[in-house]
């Protein structure tokens, strides 16, 4: 497998139109997960993927396997708990980040909640060229803790591992969260995090300071929201951007849809364009151009732009890439275009 993620999915009812949950008639099901997410838009851009998670033994569960399968991603490793339930959650249509946001759980004691390095399938887990985590795992139940310490160990011949910070005050209750996320993080060998979750998380101010943080892994990506993204990777003495191995890319305009799932996207075209040993510069491009699909897309799932596509918009010159402007539609009209270019 090029990436097998391992995190909890859950049945996504999103609202039929906006309003406060209380207010709101009717719901339409979906996905979302952000492992899940990762893997979906990985597998829709070419590359082989594996999720590996739990799921209850009801319908909503069957839903997330078969919709997940559905992308191209290997569920074989998915395991189904007969005693607990899979997770649900709605939400309102206004942006996470707006007052007007509400999201309203139904995980706790789910059966991903339950995961642990007894009754997941390691080997699995550990299949990949990468393998994708993220904060929100560990959050779940001590069990989901030390499931992801025993699979952020730095052991020989373990794959790659890229770490989502993910950041949710909600699902911390206490205040270990952020020393744990920290602890996490200095675990894997690629992180994303916002700048905006340094500074509530851990305090910090600054790539400098994040990178300080964060002695371990060889690639930390700060995302700066509309300001674009910056990578720092540590050369073979450890030092980072001594040597011009710091990359700041601004992201393109977008004309956005909705917020939901960019980051997860973002993480997807990093990787991907890692396993493709791109450029610095250019993964974070390609980081952008996979969460502008998403941005210009209702819903948690996008298809990511076609390889080509992606390419040649990652190839522009800084001037050509400062002047581009991404619509809804964006990557259909692309594909469009070449088909009818077809002989």
């Amino acid at each position: 497998m090029d990436v097998v993620a391992l995190g909890e999915s859950m049945v996504t009812f999103l609202p039929s139109r906006p309003g406060r949950l209380a207010d709101v008639p009717a719901f339409h099901r979906a996905i979302g997960g952000a492992e899940s997410n990762v893997a979906c838009v990985l597998a829709a851009a070419g590359h082989s993927t594996r999720w590996v998670s739990r799921v209850g033994a009801d319908g909503f569960g069957q839903h997330l396997v078969e919709r997940i399968a559905g992308y191209g991603v290997d569920t074989g490793a998915v395991r189904t708990d007969p005693a607990r339930p899979t997770g649900i959650y709605f939400r309102t249509a206004a942006d996470r980040d707006t007052d007007a946001h509400e999201v309203a759980y139904y995980r706790a004691g789910s059966a991903a909640s339950a995961m642990a390095a007894d009754n997941v399938d390691l080997a699995a887990a550990r299949s990949g060229r990468v393998l994708h985590l993220s904060g929100i795992t560990a959050a779940l139940s001590g069990t989901c803790l030390e499931l992801l310490r025993e699979l952020t160990a730095r052991r020989p011949g373990r794959p790659l591992v890229s770490f989502d910070v993910n950041y949710r005050p909600a699902l911390w209750p206490d205040a270990d969260g952020p020393q744990v996320l920290l602890e996490l993080a200095r675990g894997a060998d690629i992180v994303f995090v916002g700048d905006d979750e340094a500074r509530r998380a851990w305090g910090l101010h600054g790539g400098r300071a994040v990178l300080e943080a964060l002695p371990g892994p060889s690639i930390v990506v700060i995302k700066q929201g509309k300001g674009g993204a910056t990578a720092f990777e540590r050369n073979t003495e450890g030092l980072a951007d001594a040597d011009g191995r710091a990359v700041l890319v601004r992201a393109p305009g977008v004309d956005v849809v909705a917020h939901v799932g960019a980051g997860d996207a973002f993480a997807a075209g990093f990787l991907s364009a890692t396993l493709r040993r791109l450029p610095l510069r250019d993964r974070l491009r390609h980081g952008h151009l996979f969460a502008a699909a998403a941005l210009t897309t209702p819903g948690d799932l996008a298809a990511p732009p076609a390889r080509g596509h992606a390419d040649r918009l990652a190839a522009l010159d800084d001037d050509a890439w400062g002047r581009l402007r991404l619509g809804p539609g964006w990557t259909q009209a692309e594909q469009a275009e070449e088909e009818a270019n077809i002989p």
